[in-house]
């Protein structure tokens, strides 16, 4: 079995990073384990244009040219898949589809675009979802039909992480960092900050999906505890070593109908750091139950002050949510998990679509040669 892996940011310089122990696994969604479950791994190579149907339309020829290659569509995100999609949908397209799908389905306020979405939606054949809350949350639309609904654990890459534990030790961790750029509150979190004087580290990019966040932070008054840096490009190997650090992650995040900050979150799980984080019900674990750490309403910059400080004036309690989080990622959210969950759901797939004759697997293996 073979499946054709899409995304649409550099794989080649991520996989090799990752070969090379210097960038986390998770981020390519189990495919770098998918071999270790018998599925063989064809990487796309994406273009970076401005315009979204440049995209589209360079995806569906890599797509279309070689598709005596491989079984399935394995897939991140539908961006820059439209026309295969809706091709599945019209059975002009041979093989399953199978997408990471990162928010729930919703009905379209306009009917025309909710007559093509649920064409769209009949062309993928599994969507997997980050959380149970995204699942049920979907099947209140017509279109999400509930055999093609998978929630799947996605979770961070443990070797990666143990790898900067074990060469940069864990024993001076303290002061407070944020990492991340989509939908963050820098507002209620400078100002939760500014009140109790705990150090903070904002690492960030100066714009990202529409917001300045440069011309937000130079334009406002920075307290001397609170240090922001820019950042840009792969710089993930640094930042995980910087969150490594670390004594406490923070997640300050605007409200969505998604998993936002979900990164974030694994990478201090794995790392055993506690974090604040807002309370968003998308999320797969809750922070609260769990006891990983303090999840803080949206907007709540007194119930951010309140939990800044209990963290800071609780050094033991604060190391047990860190262990606690550790515990949550080897049991429930890991790159092994989520990769043997991605490869049976793959592999259901397959033998729902081209059924388990050892005759088809004879004529594709013939096709490839």
């Amino acid at each position: 079995m073979r499946v054709y892996y899409y995304h649409t940011v550099d794989v080649g310089t991520m996989y090799k990073g990752w070969k090379e122990g210097i960038f986390p696994g998770h981020l390519l969604y189990g495919a770098t384990h998918l071999p270790c479950h018998g599925i063989d791994v064809m990487f796309h190579q994406p273009i970076r244009p401005r315009q979204r149907w440049k995209l589209t339309l360079h995806t569906a020829w890599k797509i279309l040219t070689c598709r005596k290659k491989y079984d399935i569509l394995y897939a991140t995100t539908f961006r820059g898949l439209e026309i295969i999609i809706f091709l599945r949908a019209l059975h002009l397209f041979p093989h399953p589809i199978a997408v990471w799908h990162h928010q729930p389905v919703v009905r379209a306020g306009n009917p025309l675009r909710e007559a093509a979405a649920r064409l769209f939606y009949k062309g993928m054949d599994l969507m997997f979802l980050f959380s149970e809350k995204i699942r049920c949350d979907s099947l209140k639309s017509e279109k999400a039909r509930e055999e093609r609904l998978r929630v799947t654990a996605w979770g961070a890459d443990l070797e990666y992480y143990d790898r900067i534990m074990k060469e940069d030790g864990i024993e001076r961790r303290n002061g407070f960092v944020s990492t991340g750029r989509e939908n963050r509150d820098f507002p209620t979190l400078l100002s939760a900050f500014s009140d109790t004087g705990a150090p903070l580290d904002i690492y960030t990019c100066k714009e990202y999906g529409g917001a300045n966040y440069g011309e937000m932070l130079q334009a406002t008054s920075i307290p001397e505890n609170i240090r922001i840096h820019f950042v840009e490009g792969l710089v993930q190997g640094e930042l995980s070593r910087i969150v490594n650090k670390s004594g406490c992650v923070v997640i300050c995040c605007k409200e969505t109908n998604y998993t936002v900050g979900l990164t974030t979150l694994v990478e201090a799980l794995a790392l055993g750091i506690p974090v604040i984080c807002s309370d968003n019900p998308q999320m797969p674990i809750d922070i609260n139950a769990c006891g990983c750490g303090i999840a803080v309403g949206y907007g709540d910059e007194k119930g951010w002050e309140k939990a800044i400080r209990f963290i800071a004036d609780n050094p033991e309690k604060a190391r047990e949510m860190g262990r606690k989080g550790r515990e949550t990622a080897e049991k429930s959210l890991s790159l092994d998990i989520c990769a043997k969950e991605v490869a049976e759901a793959l592999k259901e797939l397959y033998d729902r679509h081209y059924g388990n004759g050892k005759d088809i697997q004879h004529r594709r293996d013939r096709s490839r040669t």
